[in-house]
């Protein structure tokens, strides 16, 4: 029987377990943290600048204090001299920011690189392939500034074929990725997997990717915030923004204790995205849950037995993929896609399906205890990729969300991308991620999860079964 850790709580405004972006009019104000080991594994954060108590001006407003919005305030003053006013509902990087596993992979969207091609031709997949290969270098480089250590654990990604029949897709990707990209990858064979990296019983095979990071999500997020106010930042917590307008060359955020008013607006939100927030982002994204837990820390024995020696990030060729690692004090990590409503989260059948994935992998730890269990909203863009966009050129608006899934290291970029949009240095930016919009099902994107339920259900029968 599965033992989940209980803690006491001391949280005047608790976390909301069933938060659902698509149908809760708001985010709420001052929330707490969601349960995360992160979190509680963080240290306290760093000092922000508290709620708005006034009207202020700002000459950028950043809507949303996650990796994207301080990012972009990182580079608005280090490179182009803007101190930004960043905007939090509840508290630092409360949404996916502090939710995530950690893992830092030289991608960016959901899309594999044949289908780059596909999609925009060779010429542009190229381009897009420098992108994020010069993202990956901007992460790497960040994190070393940092003044709080988030736990970097370097050495690149280890895509794992969970059944025989995903290999000839892998290899194939793996040739095109060396050949037509110059990016080294490498396909191991179960036996090499085992013994050079981990136990996992599932492997048929897998691909290393030269370029991963596993990090330490929340401590990563604090050592933004510190930055970021280094550099002159404002970052104002439990100051949610309820309202927009604009009047001539300034925009107007109401806040419960004051408008902020604005040259420009940036929203980075992500999956935290409500559709009534502004016009131009409204039913641009498709939220979708995520779950994750830590196991205890793991005994000698345990460790021998799921043959761990590496603790870079692994994720599996699964369609709602598991994505997993050993953590720096020995308790293994691992998440996977939840429920599809808020309202369903906290249901245990999503944590015993979760449950079920770890023990496939390592028999070993069949019935371990469970010190941390929790869940989040993933900002899946309805093609599939981010985009870094100014939706009207006649306003000074502008996002940067729809990672899905992997934006702990392209947000670093995404950023720097959107600092640049809003300094007027936008000329090299000509990849599609930069010069189109997030495509829209308008009002119809809350019953697109029809057919996500019936996804969910082919992409078992297509994964485990077929």
């Amino acid at each position: 029987m599965v033992q989940l850790a209980t803690r006491p709580s001391e949280l005047r405004h608790p976390y909301d377990p069933q938060y659902d972006p698509l149908t809760s009019a708001d985010p709420g104000q001052n929330r707490d943290y969601a349960p995360t080991y992160w979190i509680d594994t963080a240290g306290p954060p760093p000092s922000d600048d508290g709620p708005i108590t006034a009207d202020t001006d700002a000459d950028v407003a950043i809507v949303g204090s996650g990796y994207t919005g301080l990012s972009c305030a990182i580079h608005l003053a280090r490179e182009h001299g803007i101190k930004a006013t960043v905007l939090e509902a509840n508290r630092v990087a409360w949404g996916c920011s502090t939710r995530n596993g950690g893992q830092a992979q030289i991608s960016a969207g959901r899309l594999k690189r044949s289908e780059w091609i596909a999609r925009w031709g060779v010429d542009v997949a190229k381009k897009l392939h420098a992108e994020i290969a010069e993202a990956f270098d901007l992460f790497r480089a960040i994190i070393r500034e940092l003044d709080i250590d988030c736990e970097p654990q370097d050495g690149g990604h280890l895509y794992i074929a969970h059944r025989a029949k995903a290999l000839p897709a892998m290899i194939e990707e793996s040739r095109l990725l060396n050949d037509v990209f110059g990016y080294g990858t490498r396909i191991l064979d179960r036996d090499e997997i085992h013994r050079n990296f981990v136990r996992d019983e599932e492997a048929a095979g897998a691909m290393l990717e030269p370029d991963g990071i596993g990090v330490h999500p929340a401590k990563l997020a604090f050592g933004y915030l510190s930055l970021a106010r280094k550099l002159g930042a404002r970052v104002h917590t439990a100051s949610p923004v309820i309202g927009f307008s604009r009047k001539g060359s300034s925009y107007y955020l109401p806040t419960p204790g004051g408008t902020v008013r604005a040259r420009a607006v940036c929203f980075t939100t992500g999956g935290y995205t409500s559709p009534t927030l502004h016009p131009l982002i409204g039913h641009r994204l498709m939220p979708v849950l995520s779950n994750s837990i830590v196991t205890r820390p793991l005994t000698d024995a345990e460790l021998a037995a799921c043959g761990f020696q590496t603790k870079i990030p692994l994720t599996d060729t699964r369609t709602l993929r598991h994505y997993y690692r050993l953590l720096p004090d020995r308790r293994v990590q691992i998440g996977s896609r939840s429920a599809i409503t808020g309202a369903d989260a906290p249901n245990r059948k999503h944590l015993e399906r979760l449950l079920r994935g770890l023990y496939r992998k390592f028999p070993a730890l069949k019935g371990i205890e469970i010190d941390y269990s929790w869940w989040g909203w993933v900002d899946v863009s309805h093609d599939l990729m981010p985009r870094i966009f100014r939706p009207d050129p006649e306003q000074a608006v502008y996002y940067a969300m729809g990672y899905g899934g992997n934006g702990v290291m392209y947000s670093a970029q995404a950023g720097r991308r959107l600092a640049q949009l809003v300094a007027g240095k936008s000329q090299d930016l000509d990849l599609p991620i930069f010069t189109s919009p997030l495509p829209s099902y308008g009002a119809l994107t809350p019953f697109r999860r029809l057919g996500q339920r019936a996804l969910y259900v082919w992409y078992f029968i297509k994964d485990e079964m077929i």
